[in-house]
């Protein structure tokens, strides 16, 4: 008569399997039988692939999970990190003159445009130099600021925005030009 040893003396870890004349031990998903046959021991799954989580991935008794940076959420999916965009969900501290500005994990507060002399103010981001002040001479007849996000990971070279001269001041010529954030070299116009 079979003996049971998984009733009798149950030698495995985990789970005992009963065969005629012998027994196996099986261990629980996330799990791995040791070598001697009886003792189960952690699985790191993070160990596995380093696309588990597209952040971290944190290994932990018999399964793992994944972590996001701060500033972002992971989604239904378990493993994908999002942005959370603390302007639309009005979590920022900006004054009421500021503009808030999304970036990647985190926002940045940014100053109203200030014209300098001799420019006027138009709007909230464009300065005209009026042609009848004689210090408008030699400048540029407006200038217009604008704030754009540019995503990581772009293959270059690459373009990022587009600027068109009008015919619509005869006489007028264009200058476009980097005027600073440029020190190393990364942009171009063509």
């Amino acid at each position: 008569i079979d003996v049971n040893e998984c009733t009798s003396e149950n030698p495995c870890t985990q789970t005992c399997v009963n065969t005629y004349g012998s027994f196996l031990c099986r261990c629980e998903p996330g799990y791995e039988l040791e070598a001697d046959g009886v003792n189960c021991s952690d699985m790191d799954e993070c160990s596995f692939s380093e696309f588990l989580c597209q952040h971290e991935c944190v290994n932990g008794p018999g399964s793992y999970y994944c972590t996001c940076p701060s500033g972002y959420n992971l989604l239904d999916d378990s493993r994908s990190c999002q942005d959370i965009n603390e302007c639309e969900i009005r979590n920022f501290t900006c004054t009421s003159q500021q503009t808030c500005f999304n970036i990647p994990g985190e926002y940045k507060c940014l100053d109203p445009v200030r014209c300098e002399e001799p420019y006027l103010q138009i709007n909230e981001n464009r300065c005209m130099c009026p042609a009848e002040n004689p210090g408008c001479r030699d400048q540029p007849f407006t200038i217009l600021y604008r704030v754009m996000d540019m995503v990581s990971g772009r293959s270059v070279p690459s373009d990022i925005f587009q600027m068109q001269a009008t015919t619509r001041y005869p006489g007028a010529y264009y200058i476009f030009q980097i005027k600073s954030g440029n020190e190393g070299r990364e942009f171009y116009m063509r």
